[in-house]
């Protein structure tokens, strides 16, 4: 009878009549039906094709919009001519000097000689230097030896005094990222989290196909504009859900080597599916296929039994765990349940009573203010940095597709780092390191010759923000104070689509000289990681629940603390107790970025 007691109590089971178990928060129910069982892992693998979907949506206008480096004035006299393109270039086209600033070519681009070229092929002798100079009078012609297609950009010739429609055209898909952050957050938090994820990825899958039938810069702008409400949150959703339901000591590795390892196999396969199709419009489509995962997603998908608790419907999360329990091989008393049913209902109670602080209380008290500007600022200068490494990657390398496959896989060492090193190492001092190399190898490759050695500075920059980007996603999380977390979180991520709106344009400054883009982006990672310093240490810290701690977080701390690498398992066990209460205040898995509220 003993041995069957124990069995009992150690499953959860009807020996917890007598000392009922004390489940305070959502997490506490976890240990009961399975932290990291076999749902939880059908779960993770679960996020591969949202994953594709998000890498696809963010990076396919990258080759969709492709223009090879090399290309001159059309000459129509010289179309069907035997002359070299090489050869072309020399009768057509005038050598400047000033060239070399805005290209390593020496030969102009954008002009040519005005003259007869019919005299010229006949006598194949280059026009001589009072010959008059205007601008491509026919259009233009591309090599196409390391692009081996015409994307639309280059088909409608988006280049020399139109070069910045490329950058207005992704800008238009982030402004709809913007617009659809906020639809499907209101469908998200009124209707569930999945209507909200089968509708973003619905809508990403008919516009990334429309995007194949384009044949002008409005159009085109039109449909990225609306692929662009689907990007965030046909990723984000689902990951959140996902991270929800795993226990909190598994949160930290299940979240960054999902993201690590499914985005950069996505981002990196890419720009070979794009050089073995070699069609922009047959890559729209191809780029569209892995949407497709929207129209089952209600069988395959749990509700997220948080946002049925804070809509009031405990019965239905309940009813969800339940799922959980069965599959995991679990055996959950009614006791428990009782227990987490009475501490729902009491969280719903309270955070009723926080519904009337908005984001404007952040600003209220001077220390608060501070640090949420701060934040503001370094997430805004961390998401341009970011962009800016992506588009900057075609001119630092001839072959592209290669050069951007092996930046993308940086992604993967990146979580291993973070997973590794992050709970021991804090946020601040990891954030600063990360963005301070980012700045300095984005400096060295501006001395690099154009090819490998530039795009290997290259590319541990781009591995030094990456690791800076994935600590922002859960920095302001911890950071600010419960009753406005999720407000608050939200504002700064979408200030930070700014920054993907004129992230593109970082590029473009290489045509008024080669070494802008690296320029600003290094002086920008520099300024981020000094004011990284300026934030409080949140690693082993108590989350501030109200204003007043929210203004005094971090005040103890001294500039100089590093956090220690080892942690008592009292100090773990407060902290992550505390990380758990936060993830209960509410946050809006349709509005925010992968991250910030899955690690809490």
């Amino acid at each position: 009878m003993t041995e069957t007691l124990d069995k009992k109590k150690a499953e959860g089971g009807e020996s917890c009549v007598d000392n009922p178990p004390k489940i305070e928060t959502f997490d506490d129910i976890l240990p009961h039906i399975g932290e990291a069982g076999r749902y939880q892992w059908f779960l993770f693998f679960l996020l591969l094709p949202f994953t594709i979907v998000y890498a696809f949506l963010y990076f396919a206008q990258f080759f969709i919009t492709l223009i090879p480096e090399e290309y001159w004035c059309r000459v129509p006299e010289f179309e069907n001519s035997t002359l070299t393109d090489w050869e072309k270039i020399h009768l057509s086209v005038p050598d400047r000097p000033y060239i070399e600033t805005e290209t390593n070519l020496t030969y102009s681009r954008c002009t040519m000689y005005i003259t007869n070229y019919t005299k010229v092929l006949l006598t194949g002798q280059k026009p001589g230097p009072d010959t008059p100079i205007a601008k491509c009078q026919s259009g233009w012609s591309f090599n196409q030896s390391n692009v081996p297609y015409l994307s639309i950009a280059a088909e409608l010739e988006w280049v020399c005094d139109q070069a910045y429609l490329g950058s207005a055209a992704q800008s238009a898909f982030f402004v709809g990222s913007i617009v659809g952050g906020l639809i499907f957050g209101y469908i998200a938090d009124h209707y569930g989290r999945l209507p909200a994820l089968v509708a973003c990825n619905g809508v990403g899958f008919f516009a990334s196909i429309a995007t194949a039938f384009c044949n002008s810069f409005w159009t085109f702008a039109a449909a990225r504009f609306v692929v662009g409400t689907s990007f965030d949150n046909c990723f984000n959703i689902i990951f959140i859900i996902v991270i929800e339901y795993v226990g909190p000591k598994y949160r930290t590795l299940m979240a960054n080597m999902s993201f690590g390892i499914y985005f950069a196999f996505a981002s990196s396969i890419l720009p070979w599916i794009a050089y073995w199709v070699s069609n922009w419009k047959i890559l729209s489509a191809v780029a569209a296929l892995p949407l497709v995962v929207a129209f089952v997603t209600p069988w395959i998908v749990p509700e997220s039994a948080r946002w049925y608790i804070q809509n009031g419907k405990v019965d239905k999360a309940i009813e969800m765990l339940k799922k959980f329990e069965k599959v995991n091989r679990k055996s959950v008393a009614p006791q428990v349940y009782e227990e987490f049913e009475k501490s729902c209902n009491t969280m719903i109670k309270n955070d009723k009573s926080n519904n009337n602080y908005t984001v404007l209380d952040l600003f209220k008290l001077p220390r608060l203010g501070r640090i949420t500007v701060v934040l503001v600022i370094y997430w805004l200068l961390m998401v341009l940095v970011f962009d800016g490494h992506v588009w900057n990657m075609k001119l630092l390398h001839p072959d592209v597709f290669t050069s951007f496959s092996l930046a993308s896989i940086t992604e993967l060492p990146a979580a291993i780092l973070l997973a590794l090193f992050l709970d021991r190492w804090g946020r601040r001092w990891m954030g600063f390191f990360s963005m301070l190399i980012c700045g300095i190898f984005s400096y060295i490759a501006i001395a690099m010759p154009i090819g490998a050695p530039a795009m290997t500075m290259a590319i541990l920059a781009r591995l030094g923000v990456n690791i800076s980007a994935n600590i922002g996603f859960q920095y302001a999380a911890e950071m600010l104070p419960t009753v406005v977390r999720a407000q608050g979180v939200s504002l700064i991520h979408i200030i930070g689509y700014f920054a993907h709106i004129i992230g593109p344009y970082v590029v473009y400054l290489a045509n008024f000289h080669k070494s802008l883009p690296l320029i600003v982006l290094g002086t920008l990672s520099l300024i981020d990681a000094a004011l990284t310093l300026t934030l409080p240490e949140t690693m082993d810290q108590e989350l501030p629940e109200s204003l007043e701690e929210g203004n005094d977080f971090g005040r103890q701390q001294s500039f100089w603390w590093f956090p220690c690498i080892k942690r008592s398992p009292e100090k773990k066990k407060k902290y992550r107790k505390t990380l758990a209460g936060a993830t209960n205040a509410g946050f809006n898995p349709g509005s925010l970025q992968r991250i910030e509220s899955t690690r809490l």
